[in-house]
């Protein structure tokens, strides 16, 4: 099986790769053009896109801790009683059973550098294309 998964599409796609090159060579043509390189513009976008996507899974992540339909089910299964929360926030990330903090201190801090990173690598990224384009100019 893992010959057929594996093995066989990988030679067949070396195999084809080999023959394109050799019938442009052959056909006098010149060589395919490689990728454009990524500029520092596009690289700071994609740091900013992972950025904001990391701290929204993080997020979701914490209020997955949140009371929803019924609260005191969240002490329940997040602290081990049932009570109903003395109180619970979104932003920062908050669930308080019985005086006793329930989400892992980690989370808001992550937020805050996932934050911090989407923001300042967005403002790059920007700064970064419109130098760019003005040296075009």
């Amino acid at each position: 099986m893992v010959i057929l998964a594996v093995v066989l599409p990988t030679w067949a796609g070396i195999t084809y790769v080999g023959l394109r090159r050799a019938r442009r060579e052959n056909a006098g043509l010149p060589p395919a053009p490689r990728p454009r390189r990524r500029t520092p513009a596009k690289k700071a976008a994609w740091v900013a896109a992972l950025a904001f996507v990391a701290g929204g899974v993080l997020h979701l992540y914490g209020l997955s801790y949140m009371p929803f339909l019924q609260p005191e089910d969240s002490c329940w299964f997040n602290a081990g009683y049932m009570h109903v929360p003395d109180s619970s926030s979104a932003l920062p990330v908050s669930l308080v059973c019985a005086g006793e903090e329930v989400v892992p201190w980690w989370v808001n801090p992550g937020l805050l550098l996932f934050a911090l990173t989407a923001g300042s690598a967005t403002v790059t990224s920007t700064v970064l294309a419109v130098r760019r384009r003005i040296a075009r100019r």
